[in-house]
């Protein structure tokens, strides 16, 4: 299941009261700690004599200083872009002349690139090179910004200058895009509080400034919990678990000075692979209690508290900004407009998925009976820390498909190349390797620059950074540190994919399982979506939320052609392709598990929308997340892919909040999607690629989203291609 998206452009952020938080594997060759050459930019003299402040310079239109990253720079850096932003924005307000789209909505848009590059660099900081110190400075600041911004925006004379274009609109020779970035920032902030009293305001300045200081003390305390490891010091409780990953799990000890023990980190990427193999049940349950534990252990880093306060915020907000409730007030700017819709959507799926659930536990249950009577098992009843365990068993039953088979040909570099392989074939993009031409701010960073095969003209440049690390948010997800637009001058794109793999031990390559590899596509497919845009206006790059995740999930269909797997799914140790039989066996069995699959996101997804569409706001969260899985009937044997204390979508910013459903809604239009390729003739057909290319990823949202799909389609998605993608009853 895919975790994240894309950070939005200052321009977006100056749209808006909100503000947002937002590969390859090594060389089997090259020494795990061996650092790439990083060619520094050439000198330029710094705004305010900050050297994050400097336009970026080098190649590719310029590029991030990541070799100047210092966390002790960044207050000044925030205070000298604020000043500079602010007096670009008093300009337009005080600009004598009628307002006009030209001299308001123009440089308003060209306006902040000083502190659209700082919260690049202030991202990765947060992101990926988080420090005890870092977290402090983001405590500070994510106030002071939010307060910042919140104020920019709702300042009445700016807002008169859009009153004032937006009455007159269709009266002053605007064309279709200028009407649509009229009519949405005008809607955008009225909704965001314009209208507000002045004492109203005030209050809607301290509540956004509070709840940033809020999403960064949880952001701070998953962080905590997630850099904790469980320990084992026998080797045989890791019967069951590949080498190479407990190699790995060595190494992972040394590095925390417990040479001649093993490792397990509290995060995703190393839980899974031991609740999926390990023979000894103790362990599974252990590490299964430490991870679905983060967050809720009634310590300095519970999150709980702090959760409830986030919620009481929300709600007072929203009734503020009148809005019945939060969960309204997100999704004014969706799809799916409101939480009666995309929770229809949500159970239309739910009810299948947890009476799959209930046969995959049965068949689960058999074979550990059988193992108990023939005396080669315990005897018990499922518990969550068994499912992926025993659902191995039932794979191994039904398909005769064991993951530790596949696994050895998925290599991490080789599927990399795949994907790119597959982004030429579909959409015409090249990618080529620097080594050492950029900077970049860890040295197991790869950045590949992008190109057109047909034209062989510059596309932008693609950051890697595949590897979990002390400092690094869990999770994946992609941003873009500069994105494209062609007004001001047309700009190439820096896109970043992030993932937390366990990297190979040392000089062998990384090997991951199919739900990574889904992982890497899925991130990948953001990143596509952004290199291929290619809008005028950057207030029209940003799509809906329900939307952003379309194109990622699109793009996990490649990864199973035979195409692919024949191509670049290797033995790692033969170089041997994957026998067709095993390919015969994978895609036999897509539809296998995906009861547990659907219902352990689902009823993440049915849970947020249930705590934010309320005008109670819940205190007891432990309680609420109990109580309402019981009431929807959430399997026993399975918990949500994200419990509430630790549901950085909904807690680190407000991105996701009330907008988990937006999976289930982007896959829907997924599901269908590939319908239509199948129709078409298959995963290659150049026509489709080409509609789908040009009307959904390279507009962004210069028109509604809806009717684009609908001139893609020639009619709204169809739910029961996902059902019938799952293996679900579609009447």
């Amino acid at each position: 299941m895919p975790r994240s998206a894309p950070r939005p452009s200052l321009s977006m952020l100056l749209a808006s009261t909100a503000l947002f938080a937002g590969y390859a594997g090594m060389d089997s060759q090259t020494p795990a700690n061996a650092a790439e050459p990083a060619a520094a930019p050439a000198a330029t003299e710094p705004v305010g004599g900050n050297p994050l402040l400097a336009p970026w310079t080098g190649p590719f239109e310029g590029v991030p200083p990541w070799d100047k990253l210092d966390p002790e720079l960044f207050p000044d850096a925030f205070e000298k872009a604020m000043a500079e932003t602010k007096a670009e924005v008093q300009a337009v307000i005080d600009n004598p002349e009628p307002p006009t789209f030209e001299n308001t909505f123009v440089p308003m848009m060209l306006a902040g690139e000083t502190m659209e590059r700082l919260f690049a660099l202030w991202g990765v900081q947060t992101s990926n090179k988080s420090t005890p110190r870092v977290e402090a400075i983001d405590a500070e600041w994510s106030p002071k910004l939010s307060s910042f911004f919140t104020e920019l925006n709702l300042d009445p004379k700016l807002f008169a200058r859009y009153k004032a274009i937006y009455d007159k609109r269709h009266d002053s020779g605007l064309d279709a895009q200028q009407i649509r970035i009229v009519e949405r920032s005008y809607d955008e902030m009225v909704r965001d509080g314009a209208n507000l009293s002045p004492a109203d305001k005030a209050k809607l300045v301290a509540m956004n400034a509070k709840l940033e200081g809020l999403f960064s003390a949880f952001s701070s305390k998953l962080l905590a919990d997630e850099k904790l490891y469980t320990f084992v010091t026998d080797k045989a409780e890791l019967d069951g678990l590949e080498p190479a990953f407990v190699a790995s799990l060595a190494a992972a000890a040394e590095a925390q000075g417990k040479p001649g023990q093993w490792a397990i980190k509290n995060t995703r990427s190393s839980a899974q692979p031991v609740l999926q193999n390990a023979t000894n049940r103790a362990l599974r349950e252990k590490v299964w209690r430490a991870f679905v534990g983060r967050g809720d252990n009634g310590d300095a880093n519970d999150t709980n508290a702090t959760i409830a306060e986030i919620l009481k915020l929300r709600q007072a907000r929203a009734e503020l900004l009148g809005f019945r409730t939060h969960a309204d007030y997100r999704m004014a700017d969706t799809m799916a407009k409101t939480p009666a819709n995309a929770m229809a959507l949500m159970m239309k799926v739910w009810p299948a998925a947890v009476a799959r659930v209930h046969e995959e536990v049965a068949d689960m249950q058999r074979i550990a009976d059988a193992e108990a009577k023939a005396g080669t098992g315990p005897k018990i009843t499922i518990e969550p820390w068994d499912y992926r365990y025993y659902q191995e068993k039932v794979r191994k039953a039904k398909y005769d498909l064991d993951e530790s088979e596949v696994k050895p040909y998925l290599q991490l570099d080789k599927l990399r190349d795949a994907m790119f392989w597959s982004a030429g074939r579909l959409y015409d993009l090249g990618f080529r390797e620097n080594r050492g031409k950029v900077p970049v701010f860890d040295p197991k960073v790869k950045t590949f620059e992008v190109y057109n095969l047909k034209t062989n003209e510059n596309v932008g440049l693609l950051y890697l950074d595949n590897f979990a690390r002390d400092g690094k948010r869990s999770g994946a997800w992609m941003t873009t540190y500069r994105s494209q637009q062609t007004l001001g001058g047309d700009r190439n794109v820096l896109a970043s994919n992030n993932n937390n793999f366990t990297e190979g031990a040392k000089g062998e390559p990384t090997l991951v399982s199919l739900d990574d590899a889904s992982t890497l596509f899925h991130e990948f497919g953001h990143g596509i979506h952004y290199l291929l845009q290619h809008v005028t206006y950057p207030w029209l790059a940003n799509v809906p939320r329900d939307f952003v995740e379309y194109p990622s999930q699109v793009n996990e269909n490649w990864l199973l052609t035979p195409e692919v797997l024949s191509k670049y799914a290797t033995h790692y140790q033969t170089g041997e392709p994957m026998p067709q039989a095993l390919v015969d066996k994978i895609l036999a069995s897509q539809k296998f598990n995906q009861g547990f699959d659907t219902v352990e996101y689902l009823a993440s997804a049915i849970v947020d929308m249930k705590l934010h569409d309320r005008t109670e706001p819940v205190t007891d969260i432990d309680a609420f997340e109990r109580d309402t899985l019981a009431e929807i009937g959430m399997p026993k044997e399975i918990v949500m892919r994200h419990r509430l204390p630790q549901f950085g979508h909904l807690f680190s910013s407000d991105a996701y909040s009330a907008g988990y459903y937006s999976y289930l809604w982007s896959e829907t239009m997924d599901a269908d999607t590939w319908a239509a390729f199948m129709e078409a003739g298959g995963p290659w057909d150049r026509k489709v690629a080409d509609r789908f290319r040009t009307i959904l990823l390279m507009t962004g949202n210069e028109t509604d989203r809806a009717e684009a799909y609908r001139a893609f389609r020639g009619r709204d998605p169809d739910v029961k291609a996902l059902l019938e993608r799952r293996g679900f009853p579609t009447e």
